[in-house]
């Protein structure tokens, strides 16, 4: 909305052209700037409404394998939940004034979000309406699969005319392999991957609202300089020329997860569920397949990949041994067993998200 109301002021139009540096796009910071302030407005305006409906048709039941978990948990019982539900439609309203939808990255990262939050929402539904814990894994993993070979197929077309466009690129050196069509494949492993991450790490009061806003903010910069060829060059990472837009998005997810942590903090007044976590998660796998910085993101998003490792070890031992390595996992679940107040927990995954950030970032030197 904001760029076609820009691009229909033709006199403004040519003076800001005869500004403009490389080949950023019109006033592509201020627009991510403004995202970011309108989602966060956006949730923190209609979160109070959002959260009393969802008090009256959607509560949380803790109801876990663990019982010790659950009587960990049990102050959680009855919390509203799907506040996805409002999250994801601040992103999507301040994304759709703020970014060009012209730009085929930004309608790919409106698919995924759209598509997941539904995915989510269903699985929701389903823990609410019935006595059965979310929809099936089978149906949730194909869901999600076929949203990530619809988003890699497109990401293939737009991609593969670049240098490094379906390579897997080392985070140092850019040394490269490259995948061809099986970049479709990979895609659809990203996605699946990094959305199911956020979900494993959405067990405590704020936890992956936060994380979510450290890996965000570095993912919106990296799309930003990615964007803009002679920032791309100067950083040596691949110049994706349009890939600046999804900053516009990034920002947006961000100042939606701040708002939304406005009422997730400890004690939650509402939990983001399934139609959240899944699109947020979602979102930052779009980003780094653009930016070609898929490996980067194992560091950024650092935490959702120790949550989820810390699953697959603790089934996978457990399976060959009997015996387990954590007391309970997702790994927050470790430290609220071990006693650890859960805002400690909280707090200290989130410096390890703000410190992996920082890393992931300051590596774009070393190439």
């Amino acid at each position: 909305m904001l760029l076609w109301l820009i691009r229909h002021f033709g006199l403004l139009m040519e003076q800001v052209e005869s500004r403009t540096t490389g080949d950023s796009e019109i006033f592509l910071t201020a627009r991510t700037a403004a995202a970011s302030v309108m989602a966060f407005t956006l949730a923190i305006l209609f979160g109070p409404f959002a959260i009393r409906w969802l008090k009256r048709r959607f509560r949380e039941r803790i109801a876990s394998d663990s019982a010790t978990l659950n009587e960990l948990h049990a102050e959680k019982q009855n919390t509203p939940t799907m506040g996805g539900m409002f999250t994801m439609g601040a992103v999507l309203t301040s994304t759709l004034l703020c970014g060009d939808l012209t730009n085929s990255f930004v309608q790919i990262g409106l698919f995924v979000v759209t598509t997941l939050s539904l995915i989510g929402a269903w699985d929701d539904w389903t823990k609410q309406r019935t006595d059965r814990n979310g929809i099936s894994v089978r149906q949730k993993l194909l869901a999600q699969t076929v949203v990530g070979v619809v988003c890699g197929s497109v990401l293939y077309g737009e991609l593969r005319s670049y240098e490094f466009g379906t390579q897997l690129l080392w985070p140092v050196g850019n040394i490269g392999v490259t995948l061809g069509v099986f970049f479709i494949g990979w895609s659809a492993l990203v996605v699946v991957g990094s959305a199911n991450g956020v979900n494993l790490t959405d067990g405590l009061d704020g936890l992956a609202s936060g994380c979510t806003v450290f890996c965000g903010l570095a993912f919106a910069g990296l799309a930003y300089v990615c964007g803009h060829s002679i920032i791309a060059k100067y950083l040596s990472i691949p110049h994706v020329e349009g890939a600046g837009e999804l900053s516009v998005m990034l920002a947006a997810l961000v100042g939606a997860s701040l708002g939304f942590l406005w009422f997730n903090c400890h004690p939650a007044e509402v939990f983001m569920g399934d139609t959240g976590s899944l699109p947020t998660g979602g979102l930052l796998a779009v980003a780094a397949l653009v930016t070609r910085q898929e490996l980067l993101l194992l560091v950024i998003g650092g935490v959702f990949v120790a949550e989820t490792l810390s699953v697959i070890a603790q089934v996978g031992w457990y399976r060959l041994t009997g015996r387990r390595i954590l007391r309970c996992s997702p790994l927050h679940n470790h430290f609220v067993f071990r006693g650890d107040h859960e805002t400690k927990i909280v707090i200290r995954f989130w410096i390890a998200s703000a410190v992996l950030a920082i890393i992931g970032i300051a590596s774009l030197k070393l190439r």
